[in-house]
Order: C-alpha cells, then sequence, then structure tokens
C-alpha cells in the first residue's frame, strides 16, 4: 500500500522560510512524477510545483522565484523549500505522487504565514 506522509509544516512570519519533505513508502516502482498542491481557506486546490523523474521542474507562477521543488528518487521523496513567504502563502500543502495517470496524496501539512 502507498503511503505519502509530509511533514515540515508550520507557522512562520512573512520573509522566512520552511522546508517541506514527502516520503513515500510501500512501493516496488519509481513515480514519473511528484509534486504539491495546495489549498486555501474558501479557495480551490491548486498546483504549486512539480519535478518529473527526470528533473524537470514547473511552478505556478505566484511562487516562482521563491519555492524549490527538489527529490531524491532512491530515497522516493520530494523536497519544497519554499523562501520569502507571504500571507497568501498559508494553506494546506499537500503532496502527490503520479504514475501511470494516477494520483497518490498524502494528508497535508498546515503552513501558516503571519504578516
Amino acid at each position: 500500500q502507498v503511503q505519502l506522509v509530509e511533514s515540515g509544516g508550520g507557522l512562520v512570519q512573512a520573509g522566512g522560510s520552511l522546508r517541506l519533505s514527502c516520503a513515500a513508502s510501500g512501493i516496488a516502482f519509481s513515480f514519473d512524477a511528484m509534486g504539491w498542491y495546495r489549498q486555501a481557506p474558501g479557495k480551490q486546490r491548486e498546483l504549486v510545483a512539480t519535478i518529473t523523474g527526470g528533473g524537470s521542474t514547473n511552478y505556478v507562477d505566484a511562487v516562482k522565484g521563491r519555492f524549490t521543488i527538489s527529490r531524491d528518487n532512491t530515497k522516493n521523496t520530494v523536497y519544497l523549500r519554499m523562501n520569502n513567504l507571504k500571507p497568501e502563502d498559508t494553506a494546506v500543502y499537500y503532496c502527490y505522487a503520479r504514475r501511470d495517470d494516477y494520483n497518490y496524496w498524502g494528508r497535508g501539512t498546515q503552513v501558516t504565514v503571519s504578516s
């Protein structure tokens, strides 16, 4: 059974930094892509960043230049380094991993940025 477990969320002041991690277990294959979504209160879930097995990355415009996604394929772990955080980054951040057009999901980790 595939499990994705996020860690690294918390409360930070505006301008601060956090590093999210997501470790996958229970798999015998590599994922085609991994990444992060977020959902703020009253808003739809949005894709924040993705990274393919080959290392290609993609970001939503709102985080470009501030967030960096990376992955360790040997550990089936994806990271999201978040710098210069803003109050509008406050959300629950969900890790996902895709294999053959199927998405696996973590339970989410709360990120709160105070002004």
